[in-house]
């Protein structure tokens, strides 16, 4: 896998998909907000009367078939990567509203969460780091930027990047969705820990889920839910920091920044709930090993 990393204040690189061209366009929200209005205005070729929020006997057979496909995805996780899922959970849920001292000028969009996890991971002896994504829009995929973690782990003289998105299930979100669609939704870690190999299969299958409960809605298929726009917040040119800029540093007595408590109390909520219905899932198979083999490497994954 390529990983050619960026130091905080150095040069944008890609990764994966080689260097994009040209400058980041910062009118790239303004691009989204035009192509959404211009989506709904020309491409909705399906009226409000014909939504509906249950599944036909077809969207339900393909929605079961990609459920499959995440279910069979969970039997191979690499030992590192399941280390490092368990370090991720404690963690996190270890961090308080005290620790959330930074936040960018403007909205903090839960940087301050994600910077206090770099730099426990680095306490615990991981090369860690916020990066920050920037992408131009191309064609139907509007621009956009994001932040997410990665962690890099050496091995023989080489080295890889793990991802860390830890608000990963609402990039899967839509409108009006089916029942099955989120089923498929929740059985998504609620923290992404993995490679972006793993991070791309997961893309394929939630882009198809999507597809079919769009149709089933009779709703045309958004050019933001496209696997080239998911693809776009991991794979675009980053940067990497790991720390704030010290211009950025500020109180969490701001408005903006009082969300974030939330947020993290939200997530505390949704990892204990996780974590315990894993656990509760262990007693069930006792009675096979090959079927508590099967959950444990399941289990793995769906952390992931």
């Amino acid at each position: 896998m390529e990983c050619r990393l960026c130091t905080a204040g150095g040069e944008w690189w890609a990764r994966g998909m080689g260097q994009i061209g040209g400058g980041f366009s910062h009118e790239s929200e303004h691009d989204l907000a035009l192509m959404v209005t211009d989506f709904l205005e020309n491409g909705n070729s399906g009226g409000a009367d014909s939504w509906c929020s249950s599944d036909s006997d077809s969207g339900l057979s393909d929605l079961a078939l990609l459920a499959d496909k995440i279910s069979f995805s969970k039997h191979s996780v690499a030992q590192y990567e399941s280390d490092l899922l368990s370090v991720v959970h404690s963690l996190i849920l270890s961090i308080k509203d005290a620790d959330l001292h930074c936040m960018k000028l403007g909205p903090c969009n839960i940087s301050c969460i994600r910077f206090s996890l770099v730099k426990l991971l680095i306490l615990s002896g991981y090369d860690a780091a916020v990066c920050a994504s920037k992408w131009q829009g191309s064609g139907k995929v509007p621009g956009g930027d994001h932040e997410y973690i990665d962690v890099v782990n050496y091995n023989n003289g080489s080295s890889d990047c793990l991802i860390i998105d830890i608000d990963f299930q609402s990039h899967f979100e839509i409108a009006r969705a089916v029942d099955s669609y989120d089923r498929i939704l929740n059985t998504l870690p609620v923290v992404y820990v993995g490679s972006l190999t793993r991070l791309k299969q997961l893309l394929q299958v939630m882009v198809e889920a999507a597809r079919s409960s769009l149709k089933q809605n009779s709703m045309p298929f958004p050019p933001w839910r496209s696997l080239a726009y998911l693809q776009a917040k991991w794979h675009s040119p980053y940067q990497r920091q790991f720390e704030p800029d010290e211009q950025n540093l500020s109180t969490n007595n701001f408005p903006d920044h009082k969300q974030c408590s939330g947020h993290l109390k939200r997530l505390h909520s949704s990892l204990q709930t996780e974590i315990e219905a894993d656990r509760l899932l262990k007693p069930i198979n006792s009675d096979s090993k090959w079927r508590l083999k099967h959950d444990r490497r399941r289990h793995s994954f769906r952390a992931l």
